[in-house]
């Protein structure tokens, strides 16, 4: 055995522990890997709870919202697929009480003539039939600023009974609204209208009927045609999307109506498709799938469906229903083709443009 002196033997044990701290401040000191290149891709749901979303596109910015129950607010983002990381801003809020204080439903928000209007459902109270369609005016450039001014109800004098779910359709550079409603007031089957306005916020014409719910997947739960919105293809000719049967069963689903003649008020100008085109996707999460709307991607290039779903059976008409999007094709004789609902957590190549 070899002796060491125990002056050596201190000088090597500080040595060694010298090292060996400057070993761990360098490790502990050192500038962390770089992360991953981002991927272009996202996954559904965009986020989670979103009961009927809208967006909208204007100047590369999408504006989106849905229902909220007591008030209006607006996503700004140029990325759809990033939704999740912006924040909404309030726009508006209901008032304490009268005919549009309760039960705030379905915003839309459209851009006419310059001016922004923002379409929504609301009532006077718990009683659902006191449901009727409202409109707000901007004329900021942007939505998310300026001020809102009520223009109160938009409807049909003659017909003035539930409405939900309004939307704004331009066809031959009139516009026309489309809603959900009531046939009186003690009808309970919600059917399809349609009107042509004289300005944004007055029907110049009375309520055309345009669908019923006749066939057994529309009638699911209860008798429903609710959430009407246009989609054009490449060569204008018009579809019109619709949500059917209750919204708290998991069979809700997507219809479509064709516009086979020149006047979208006369109802046999709108052919029915037999069978729903959009449905639950069960092993994917994705229960109840219906009240879309329809974007393009930032480059104009793609067409895209927007619309909630339950990610579990039985949960309802509530806000564990989640906003989801993914791109549509077109069939070969120019009629869209939505697919399945894509299941959750599914990698999706992102809108291009992004």
């Amino acid at each position: 055995m070899i002796s060491i002196d125990p002056v050596k033997k201190a000088y090597i044990l500080f040595f060694f522990l010298l090292v060996s701290f400057q070993s761990c401040e360098k490790k502990s000191g050192s500038t962390p890997p770089p992360p991953p290149p981002p991927t272009n891709t996202f996954s559904n749901p965009l986020l989670s709870s979103g009961p009927d979303p809208w967006v909208i596109k204007k100047d590369n910015f999408y504006y989106y919202t849905h229902t909220l129950g007591n008030r209006i607010a607006i996503w700004k983002t140029n990325k759809m697929s990033e939704l999740k990381n912006v924040t909404s801003q309030t726009v508006w809020n209901a008032p304490a009480t009268g005919s549009n204080s309760k039960n705030v439903w379905a915003p839309e928000l459209h851009y006419i003539s310059g001016k922004w209007y923002a379409y929504y459902t609301a009532g006077s109270s718990a009683d659902l039939n006191t449901q009727r369609t409202f409109v707000l005016e901007n004329t900021s450039d942007d939505p998310t600023t300026g001020t809102w001014v009520d223009k109160g109800k938009i409807h049909d004098p003659a017909a003035d009974f539930f409405a939900i779910d309004g939307t704004v359709f331009t066809y031959n550079a009139t516009n026309y609204f489309i809603w959900s409603g009531h046939a009186s007031a003690v009808d309970n089957t919600q059917r399809l209208y349609i009107a042509r306005m004289s300005n944004s916020w007055t029907l110049e014409t009375p309520r055309s009927l345009i669908s019923s719910p006749q066939s057994s997947w529309e009638r699911f739960g209860a008798p429903v045609n609710e959430g009407p919105e246009i989609l054009k293809n490449a060569g204008g000719r018009v579809f019109l999307i619709y949500s059917a049967s209750g919204c708290w069963t998991d069979d809700y689903s997507l219809g479509m109506l064709t516009l086979t003649g020149s006047d979208p008020l006369v109802a046999t100008n709108w052919t029915k498709a037999a069978t729903p085109v959009f449905t639950k996707n069960v092993s994917g999460g994705a229960y109840g799938p219906g009240h879309n709307t329809f974007f393009k991607s930032l480059d104009g290039a793609e067409d895209w469906i927007l619309y909630h779903a339950n990610p579990s059976a039985g949960l309802d008409c509530k806000d564990f229903r989640s906003p989801r999007m993914q791109k549509l094709s077109w069939n070969g004789d120019g009629t869209p083709n939505f697919g399945q609902p894509v299941a959750i957590g599914t990698a999706i190549t992102k809108p291009s443009g992004e």
